[in-house]
């Protein structure tokens, strides 16, 4: 029996599969995109090289790891019903990561968030019926809490319907979650909600880069314009992992939704450029919170342009409303249950920074070994 992963070629997905790899001695069914076995190997590889060793990740491959090779929006995720029922016989709890980030489009948050997980939930329903689920997961996001502004938000008060969304990819997480407890009334569930997530604090490299690049062209500006002592609640994606994969793993977790966030920890504007600023032995910008609209005026100028430039004034678009709600997300929850909290941003951004910017906001892969074959793992 296994946990089937969706999302284990994403950010935070490949980091849970390590862990849980490493760490609790899963075996994972895997879903994953690829054209042919040899692909969807190849994908699998791509995602899990930041974390593993290739003789790791192939004696993984060969003992602990089955791939399906389907989609998330198809119906039976595109398997035939040979492999579908293998899926469903095997699969002891599910751990559900694959999300759309595009806050952008409406319509892939649609057909991955929505249309997505309620092909995970017909899955998890078929396994619960013939054996019995240990366990649903769900991947969520603090998100999901809508529009906010100066607050302390709790687990319990997350989610409330007639409070607006910032964007679709909010919108369908919230009823991601709705879709989870209606449906699954008898599996125990954990529903997961992760903050701004940005980096690992054990070492530089990364292979996500758009919450990078925001903070990149953030940091070349002489003058912000934002509140200096406004908090933002970023959290390292490490303590992120760590905290899905102990959490499913536990036979009975205290709570059934974690904020896996910095919470009241989380540092201000000040002090995350303050102490950038001394890291490189530069001046610390000038805060000058009268400029946020005219600022957030020119980011949508400039996001019309092409080039590295204007890539990042969209992405600056995109995350601007999280950049300045000034909202924390309370984490005594998952903080008191691991029993420690996660790393202060300050003490690992400027390594990330640097990482970023000399490899040009590209993770140098490596590709598979010629001398071991691939695609004989894939369903």
């Amino acid at each position: 029996m296994a946990i089937f992963l969706t999302g284990g070629t994403g950010y935070i997905g490949a980091h849970v599969a390590a862990n849980l790899l490493d760490q609790h001695d899963a075996t994972l069914n895997v879903l994953v995109r690829g054209r042919d076995a040899r692909d969807a190997e190849l994908r699998l590889w791509r995602a899990l090289q930041l974390h593993l060793p290739f003789n790791k990740f192939y004696e993984y491959l060969q003992a602990k790891i089955r791939i399906f090779r389907g989609d998330i929006t198809l119906p039976h995720f595109g398997l035939d019903p040979d492999n579908y029922d293998k899926l469903v016989h095997t699969t002891d709890s599910v751990l559900h990561c694959a999300a759309s980030l595009n806050r952008k489009s409406e319509k892939s948050c649609m057909n991955v968030n929505l249309r997505g997980t309620l092909e995970v939930l017909q899955l998890a329903r078929q396994s619960q019926h013939y054996h019995g689920l240990r366990r649903f997961s769900n991947v969520s996001t603090v998100a999901v809490a809508g529009k906010r502004n100066h607050e302390v938000v709790t687990e319990d008060r997350s989610i409330e319907w007639d409070r607006s969304d910032y964007d679709p990819y909010a919108r369908t997480k919230k009823f991601c979650e709705h879709m989870v407890r209606e449906l699954l009334p008898d599996v125990p569930l954990t529903i997961f909600r992760p903050s701004i997530v940005l980096g690992d604090s054990r070492y530089p490299q990364t292979t996500q880069f758009d919450m990078v690049r925001s903070f990149v062209f953030l940091a070349d500006l002489p003058v912000l314009p934002f509140r200096p002592q406004d908090k933002i609640d970023i959290v390292n994606v490490d303590f992120v992992a760590d905290g899905i994969s102990t959490l499913h793993m536990k036979a009975q977790p205290m709570y059934d939704t974690y904020h896996l966030s910095s919470g009241n920890d989380a540092q201000t504007f000040q002090q995350l450029t303050k102490a950038l600023a001394e890291e490189q032995c530069k001046r610390a910008p000038i805060f000058v919170p009268i400029l946020e609209n005219p600022f957030d005026s020119i980011v949508k100028l400039m996001a019309n342009r092409m080039g590295p430039v204007g890539h990042g004034a969209a992405l600056m678009k995109v995350f601007m409303p999280y950049l300045t709600w000034n909202t924390v997300f309370d984490n005594t929850r998952v903080t008191s249950e691991l029993g420690r909290k996660p790393v202060p941003f300050s003490q690992y951004s400027l390594p990330l920074l640097r990482f970023s910017r000399e490899h040009n906001f590209d993770y140098p892969y490596r590709s598979w070994p010629e001398s071991t074959k691939a695609g004989g793992s894939a369903a």
